[in-house]
């Protein structure tokens, strides 16, 4: 049955995102002061909470029921130390069931709960869901051959549109940028190849989710990041006609190492995008 299940990818998206909403819900307890947040510093210095915490444990009990012999990576669970080796998996999913943990904790409004299925190491599914906006992003590949691609935005209960990546405006690009760890030296020095009209700071993984729909061109991000960052916005941009590559230009792989599982600095942008990158290295 799963495995079906995993080659229809409408299906199991719809199946998804109604995961992700009651994920939300969990978060959602916590956020209005129901529950108590209970926040600690990681290892690593990052915060995370009981929120961070139950949204994984719901989500996990659910995609395992759904699909039980596929491997769930959680940012939680492998924080913790569980760190199943899914190199030669031919699927797994990617979880970070509270993205921009710090600005939750701020009171907030864009924080997400990040769902992806990963196939041979590429994003084929991804949901993102703000549970606060009420808004879900969502895009998927078909199985067949992985290139009928579908990208759709539900907003506020009742509307329902599908989204793209935009042309690169003529009076200048739109830049998303994170909200925390800008690294404003870096990216300024970026910035200076292109004609920049504004720059939007936002947390989480909506930055992606404003390139998929039309509403910026870019997102760059130098210094680290975990593949459950990237991944559900990774598969709802391509399938909205953009992707994410490498500073080299190579797409992000996921999966190949389960001991390292931290993005190199990356682009997120639009097909057009790169294609323009890619004509101007070869002038140059």
């Amino acid at each position: 049955m799963s495995e079906k299940l995993l080659k229809h990818r409408a299906a199991l998206t719809n199946i998804v995102r109604r995961i992700s909403v009651q994920a939300g819900n969990v978060i959602l307890e916590y956020y209005d002061g129901f529950k108590e947040m209970g926040a600690v510093s990681k290892k690593d210095g990052s915060p995370v909470t009981q929120a961070d915490k139950e949204a994984e444990k719901y989500i996990t009990r659910q995609l395992n029921e759904i699909a039980p012999e596929v491997p769930v990576i959680g940012e939680e669970a492998y924080s913790s130390g569980y760190r199943p080796d899914v190199s030669s998996q031919e699927y797994f999913w990617l979880v970070d069931p509270l993205d921009g943990t710090r600005s939750f904790l701020r009171g907030e409004d864009s924080f997400t709960t990040n769902i992806a299925l990963i196939h041979n190491g590429q994003p084929v599914l991804g949901v993102i869901y703000a549970p606060q906006k009420e808004e879900i992003y969502y895009g998927y590949t078909a199985f067949e051959n992985e290139g009928g691609n579908a990208g759709r935005f539900y907003e506020h209960s009742n509307k329902e549109k599908p989204i793209k990546t935009r042309k690169m405006p003529a009076q200048g690009i739109c830049v998303m940028t994170s909200g925390d760890f800008p690294n404003e030296e870096k990216h300024q020095a970026f910035l200076k190849n292109y004609k920049v009209a504004s720059i939007i700071r936002c947390a989480s993984s909506l930055k992606m989710c404003a390139v998929a729909g039309g509403k910026a061109d870019l997102y760059v991000r130098f210094g680290p990041t975990g593949q459950w960052d990237t991944a559900a916005g990774h598969a709802i941009l391509r399938a909205a006609g953009g992707d994410i590559r490498d500073l080299s230009g190579k797409p992000l792989i996921y999966g190949q190492d389960i001991n390292n599982i931290i993005n190199p600095e990356f682009i997120a942008a639009s097909g057009e995008f790169f294609s323009c990158a890619e004509l101007a290295a070869q002038e140059g």
